[in-house]
């Protein structure tokens, strides 16, 4: 039945049903059309299970019969993991699965199905009188699942962690239709392998995450708000030690951003006015969480200091909501602006904290080697090390002939990053597109570990096909 997609149909309808099956391209669209359009393979079908139990029925045809399955949560993945390599596959869409199984917001926690959208758990735990905090671009669309499956970050990370660290425990069905039960709320459960942190980041590939315990908060009294204009990428840093030994754990985020990314957003008209006081070349977008009862004022008393050593050149304080999310708006376009400002070359890179301003200064070195005249665009979570570190064409120039040059590019940030001893995959994952770059600089004895636990989990190799290890 591999790679026949008459007879992938016919047995997919005969397990699920007509209306969970997806099989015309004309309908497929949502399913394949991917952010960054990098990739255009069409699947052999869509399968829409509507519970664990019809996922676990797929998991044991497919295994049966040979048939990959990609797992897909919302389709906002960077990086190609979600969407098919080779045509063959069928994508198992977990939309349907949106349940809420249970909320306690005194004990911290709650449990959700893996089709509920990031932007809908952040509903249920304010509607509890609690906060779930991961915040990235993509909330209304990306789905818990997927979230859970690239161990997504965002730009609270630096408070609260990553996906893996917001979750107690995941609900999750194998290669072979298995069902993994490991739902638990247990802050200490020193009883062997942690399986759940297996399977968080897997991108698929280990299991198909069907639920999910997450962790809650609560929620902030207030958020005090800054946009705030600094020399260079090293007075923010410097910046960002002093704000964080001021506030502590309430300082939720610090962003970088360049000049360029603003006036990209302001000549396309993406936002209503400048969020800052004056033009300069560095910004700093920092927000402090106020808990209930904690002391006002610590943002500007952070601010003050700020002044006082330099550090900070002006800035301007969020006097309303309307005015905070303008700020945000301006951080949350940054990679958006560049699409409209012609083609740019990406990568999600990491270093550990203290090397992102020479990260960033060797990088752009690095890069106008290649295109002297290519407009670099960084920006991003300063405080965990984690820069989007992107590049604009040259102004005028033609996109595709800029794009043609991309892997040149590329090699000359990776050998940046990697002396640096930093990553070339902090948040996005490795999907299809950075396979090889995995092979290349993962320690092959990570390598061979990462390998035995796949053929362990999947020795047919049916989940997430090509994916993270070919």
């Amino acid at each position: 039945m591999k790679n026949n997609s008459a007879a992938i149909a016919a047995g997919l309808t005969a397990l699920l049903g007509a209306d969970s099956v997806v099989t015309d391209v004309r309908h497929m669209d949502r399913f394949l059309n991917e952010p960054r359009k990098r990739f255009h393979v069409k699947a052999a079908a869509v399968a829409l299970p509507r519970n664990v139990g019809e996922v676990q029925a797929l998991m044991r045809w497919a295994n049966e019969n040979g048939v990959g399955i990609i797992p897909q949560g919302g389709n906002t993945g960077l990086v190609g993991g979600q969407v098919p390599l080779t045509g063959g596959e069928v994508i198992a869409s977990l939309s349907r699965l949106n349940g809420v199984r249970s909320v306690d917001a005194e004990a911290g926690h709650m449990t959700v199905e893996a089709g509920l959208t990031l932007q809908a758990a952040h509903r249920v735990a304010e509607q509890a009188g609690a906060l779930f905090p991961l915040a990235i671009a993509s909330e209304g669309t990306a789905e818990i699942g997927g979230v859970l499956s690239s161990n997504a970050g965002g730009v609270q990370v630096l408070a609260y962690g990553n996906a893996r660290e917001l979750c107690l425990g995941v609900e999750a069905v194998l290669a072979d239709g298995r069902l993994y039960s490991g739902l638990n709320a247990l802050r200490k459960n020193n009883t062997g392998y942690d399986l759940k942190d297996l399977l968080v980041g897997a991108e698929g590939t280990l299991g198909i995450i069907t639920a999910a315990t997450l962790k809650l908060f609560p929620r902030p009294e207030a958020h005090e708000t800054a946009w705030i204009s600094v020399a260079d990428p090293d007075a923010a840093l410097k910046l960002f030690f002093a704000m964080h030994r001021r506030a502590g754990h309430t300082l939720t985020a610090f962003e970088l951003m360049p000049r360029i990314g603003i006036d990209f957003q302001l000549a396309h008209k993406m936002i209503a006015r400048d969020p800052g006081a004056g033009p300069s070349d560095w910004y700093a977008l920092v927000e402090i969480s106020r808990p209930f009862g904690g002391a006002e004022g610590v943002l500007m008393d952070a601010l003050e200091q700020g002044f006082e050593s330099g550090l900070v050149a002006d800035a301007v304080i969020a006097e309303s909501e309307a005015d905070r999310l303008l700020m945000w708006q301006a951080r949350e376009q940054m990679s958006e602006c560049q699409s409209r400002e012609g083609a740019s070359i990406k990568h999600d890179v990491s270093v550990p904290v203290a090397a992102v301003p020479q990260l960033i200064a060797e990088g752009v070195a690095a890069a106008k080697k290649v295109v002297p005249d290519i407009r670099p665009v960084p920006f991003g979570h300063i405080g965990d090390g984690n820069i989007h570190f992107n590049f604009s064409q040259p102004a005028g120039a033609d996109g595709p002939g800029f794009m043609a040059g991309a892997q040149k590019v590329h090699d000359a940030v990776y050998a940046v990053v990697l002396r640096l001893g930093g990553s070339f995959s902090a948040e996005h994952g490795i999907g299809q597109l950075k396979t090889d770059l995995l092979k290349r600089t993962k320690d092959p004895v990570a390598l061979e570990m990462m390998r035995a636990i796949k053929a362990a989990l999947d020795p047919k190799g049916i989940l997430n096909p090509g994916k993270m290890l070919d």
